[in-house]
């Protein structure tokens, strides 16, 4: 029985979505017992909500802050970023004795993190005892935060983020292109038809989605006022998740004469909505992004957040699986200019099926387990660069 360790923490959700998909994947095989686990769980109970709020309070309005802070992170230079990852490891560790105790009396076999913090926090550990371990990274572009030696594999979402961890230095026998781990849901085919039976969508003209949760209000009650008036037929959903001002906004916003009008709060039937829909409208953050290349909707990316979620547009756009709109007024006549020509939106859903990576969850069980099989233990390797 080998004993596999997932270990993430609870700041942001593609990081918690991919250790849980990896962790359903090697959940199928018998001979496999699997622990998926929050550092945040074991550390003291102020320090995590302290860190935890601290995170969503700058990410969501110290946007300046947290660009710039992120954006040293993809431009430090290597041989500085390993002495910073380390100064952290030094100084964080005194902080998560409980968690390094909790992981010691398991013993994994090996270790799989999908965060930053639990990678360079159990380096002493993993070190002193010979366990393997790999990274899962979560974004299409690669942080400094990520570089580590003695790592025995990296899975990484596409050749772009192999190239920049390749130019970093690492050896390139440990990087796997899998894409980035997306619900196991994703894997199986959804038909539009039957997607759209299922929530009494229309079948006879295009569905248009527009993912407004984060994005300010008054830009979606503006896209979707112009988007109602259009002579296009078709049907508008708006999901505006938990952002109840959103869905208040929205309320005096009735169906044009040809686009009909449906506003959607909490839903638990994303991956059924993107199936169904002809084109989704979405800022591109990590997992969003990756669940909708996995589908092979097309897409109209909007209001990226500087940093990460700029370099997702890129890539969907850049791929062909999508075209990024920078003026919230100019959505509307793009979104229609593209259900009129099909032949156009074809083609952006074929190039997102071909860079969507559906199976990801299950690749990265497969290589973890074929390197099990094959005897490979912890690697000793050094970043050069």
């Amino acid at each position: 029985m080998t004993k596999i360790f997932i270990l993430y923490t609870s700041a942001g959700t593609g990081h918690v979505s991919a250790a849980k998909a990896v962790g359903e994947a090697l959940a199928q095989h018998p001979d496999v017992e699997v622990r998926v686990e929050d550092l945040f769980n074991h550390i003291n109970e102020t320090a995590r909500k302290t860190i935890v709020s601290g995170y969503n309070e700058i990410s969501t309005n110290a946007q300046s802050l947290y660009t710039m802070f992120h954006s040293r992170l993809y431009k430090e230079n290597t041989e500085d970023a390993l002495k910073m990852n380390q100064m952290f490891t030094t100084l964080g560790r005194p902080f998560v004795q409980r968690f390094e105790k909790f992981v010691a009396d398991s013993a994994p076999d090996l270790i799989i993190n999908t965060m930053q913090y639990p990678l360079h926090l159990l380096k002493n550990y993993a070190e002193q005892s010979n366990t393997p371990e790999y990274a899962v990274i979560t974004d299409i572009s690669v942080q400094t935060t990520w570089l580590r030696d003695n790592m025995t594999g990296y899975f990484v979402a596409s050749n772009l983020t192999r190239d920049v961890l390749l130019a970093r230095g690492v050896d390139p026998e440990i990087i796997h292109v899998t894409g980035i781990p997306v619900k196991l849901e994703l894997a199986e085919a959804k038909p539009m038809a039957e997607m759209r039976r299922r929530h009494d969508l229309p079948l006879d003209k295009p569905v248009i989605t527009i993912f407004g949760g984060g994005i300010a209000t008054d830009r979606i009650h503006n896209m979707v006022n112009r988007l109602v008036k259009a002579d296009q037929p078709g049907l508008l959903t708006v999901v505006a998740g938990r952002n109840k001002d959103l869905l208040d906004a929205l309320a005096d916003i009735t169906a044009g004469p040809h686009m009909d009008f449906r506003p959607l709060g909490y839903i638990n039937y994303v991956d059924d909505l993107v199936a169904a829909s002809d084109l989704v409208i979405t800022k591109p953050g990590g997992l969003m992004t990756s669940e909708i290349l996995a589908r092979g909707t097309p897409t109209i990316i909007i209001d990226p957040i500087p940093g990460q979620e700029e370099w997702n547009a890129d890539f969907v756009s850049g791929s062909g699986a999508g075209i990024q709109i920078r003026m919230p007024e100019l959505v509307p006549p793009a979104a229609i200019a593209l259900l009129a020509q099909p032949e156009r939106l074809d083609a952006m859903r074929a190039q997102a099926q071909l860079v969507g990576k559906p199976r990801a969850a299950f690749d990265v069980a497969d290589q973890v387990l074929a390197d099990v099989k094959a005897g490979v233990g912890r690697r000793t390797n050094r970043i050069t660069n």
